[in-house]
């Protein structure tokens, strides 16, 4: 028996014509998240296989291919011939094993089989029949059970002639292949919400960059190094990020200066997301991604969203969260581990000159009668020219 892993998608099934290209996408990026490993990586109809693996990486593989976007499951199996007294002889072998490791005494356990090639003599139900009265003769203390059974071990019969023994599925991200839906930029901060956001969006199959706003020296440069830690552990599930660093500190005092108190944050979030437009524009990158959650703060009620969002001209925003609340998010951030990380407390430009009051329902037309003391193209070029950039490798 040839020891595989058998790995599985989802969406792409539902693809037309062009299922194709996220098949092929898929397989670049399972090859590029093994590429440290020593082990090949095939194509079968349906399914992926992974083989010639040294058995000590077998669970390093299966951690790594587990966030994978585009993949739904992967399984530890054995490959054969589809011949059926082949099959036969192998799931013996393979009961042999688990009596081995974990003992079978008094187990429940049943057959499921999976016909993919239907030019296969026999069908599914009959088949699973079969193979369960030939291990009861060899296993005459299991006991058969369909529902719930102790034990369920799968027997993939694919087109490729082969047939493939497993009785585990360890599940994966889902979603669609990163980078079958074009980039986004993502406003990181450096808090709990941006690192969620920018995974949500990647699983839809968006390659991620992101852009940081800091005002040194108001915060520290482990606020800096925050963010770079943060889209490390990001690029275990997306790959890699390049970082645009926006000096941000001029901008803020002289929204301080010279406009109303109540609209700083207003103003802020306006002046970032037209540097974000540019950045953009200059890079190629298709969308903007926000961590916003509607009604979370003061700029992310209806108003604030509306008033800040209207300075964009040309690129959209993806607002992934916009539904969830705090705990849903926190959730997904202390699963993708990003969440011991965001709560680090090294404040990003966000936290400086907060104004005791922010408004809450700002207009268009306040904003930018308080943007008109403000030389807002010159703000924005200066920004975008003396930007920082940091290329993370996954």
């Amino acid at each position: 028996m040839k020891k595989v892993i058998l790995l599985r998608y989802g969406e792409i099934h539902l693809k037309g014509h062009n299922r194709g290209f996220f098949e092929r996408l898929l397989f670049k990026n399972i090859k590029e998240k093994l590429s440290k490993i020593d082990c090949k990586i095939g194509r079968i109809s349906g399914r992926y296989l992974v083989w010639g693996f040294d058995q000590s990486n077998e669970n390093t593989i299966i951690q790594k291919l587990q966030q994978v976007f585009g993949l739904v499951s992967v399984s530890s199996a054995f490959e054969i011939s589809a011949e059926q007294e082949e099959v036969q002889i192998a799931l013996l072998e393979y009961f042999n094993k688990l009596e081995m490791e974990n003992g079978l005494v008094g187990k429940t356990f049943k057959i499921e089989v999976k016909r993919a090639d239907k030019k296969f003599p026999i069908k599914s139900d009959e088949y699973a029949a079969i193979l369960g009265e030939t291990v009861l003769k060899k296993y005459p203390n299991l006991k058969v059970k369909l529902k719930k059974p102790d034990l369920t071990v799968y027997v993939e019969i694919r087109e490729n002639g082969k047939a493939y023994i497993h009785s585990d599925k360890t599940f994966s991200v889902g979603g669609m292949p990163v980078g079958s839906s074009g980039k986004g930029l993502l406003m990181l901060s450096g808090g709990i919400d941006s690192p969620v956001a920018g995974y949500m969006m990647a699983k839809r199959g968006l390659s991620i960059d992101a852009i940081h706003f800091h005002s040194f020296p108001y915060t520290s440069i482990q606020a800096k190094e925050k963010v770079i830690s943060l889209a490390e552990v990001l690029t275990q599930y997306i790959g890699d990020v390049k970082i645009y660093l926006i000096p941000f500190t001029r901008i803020q005092e002289l929204i301080h200066a010279n406009c109303d108190d109540s609209y700083m944050i207003t103003i802020m979030r306006r002046i970032m997301l037209r540097i974000a437009e540019k950045v953009c524009e200059l890079n190629g990158i298709k969308t903007i991604i926000t961590g916003e959650s509607l009604g979370q703060v003061a700029s992310q009620t209806i108003e604030s969203i509306t008033v800040t969002n209207s300075v964009l001209k040309k690129i959209p925003v993806m607002r992934p969260l916009i539904g969830m609340d705090k705990s849903e998010i926190t959730e997904i951030s202390k699963k993708i581990n990003t969440f011991d990380i965001s709560i680090l407390p090294y404040e990003d430009c966000c936290t400086v000159f907060l104004p005791k009051n922010p408004v809450i329902k700002p207009t268009i037309e306040k904003a930018e009668n308080e943007e008109s003391f403000l030389d807002i193209d010159t703000l924005v070029d200066a920004a975008v020219e003396a930007m920082e950039i940091i290329e993370i490798k996954a």
